[in-house]
């Protein structure tokens, strides 16, 4: 089943940072906004909270550089002592290249598969969203999509919210299921 969206296209971002903060602060279901670029304060606008993607890349290059340490730690000094040239059987300086590379393949793979997994972009994962309502927005528009949440929802309400801030045009769409 879907629901309906009302969708304001903008020509101009700050007319759509202004209409996003104003429908946040009306407590408006913001769907999802569309642009063709990074238009920065938009996610404060829209009240999402800060991504925890630098958290996990970060913890995961932690969990990559630990665990390859104590692995050639324990290869090198338990595991299989070899008296190599007199040196030490735990040299750090020796552990350094492959720390790194391992610090650094998983922390970016892991931090692609968790982006991947919190933006809902598994193959198994149907999400729905809102039909682009111009194509201008993928070269130099912007779209702001507000979605019905009940019975009480004010149709006049959200045009004329939406009026206040210079839209090239205000349609009624339905979500539509993506596969």
């Amino acid at each position: 089943m879907s629901r309906r969206v009302i969708i304001g296209v903008f020509e101009r971002e700050e007319d759509l940072l202004h209409a996003t903060a104003a429908a946040r602060d009306e407590g408006l279901d913001i769907v999802d906004v569309f642009s063709p670029y990074v238009v920065h304060g938009l996610d404060r606008a829209m009240g999402l909270r800060p991504s925890r993607l630098p958290w996990v890349c970060f913890l995961l290059g932690l969990l990559g550089a630990t665990g390859i340490l104590l692995f050639q730690f324990w290869t090198t000094s338990v595991g299989w002592p070899i008296n190599v040239g007199g040196k030490p059987w735990n040299s750090l300086p020796a552990f350094i290249p492959a720390t790194f590379e391992m610090m650094v393949l998983l922390g970016g793979v892991g931090t692609v598969v968790a982006f991947i997994w919190s933006a809902g972009l598994r193959p198994w994962h149907n999400r729905s969203r809102p039909a682009l309502a111009d194509l201008g927005v993928t070269d130099d528009r912007f779209a702001l999509a507000i979605g019905e949440t009940g019975v009480a929802f004010d149709h006049a309400r959200v045009r004329a919210l939406l009026s206040r801030f210079r839209p090239a045009s205000i349609e009624d769409r339905a979500e539509e299921e993506v596969a």
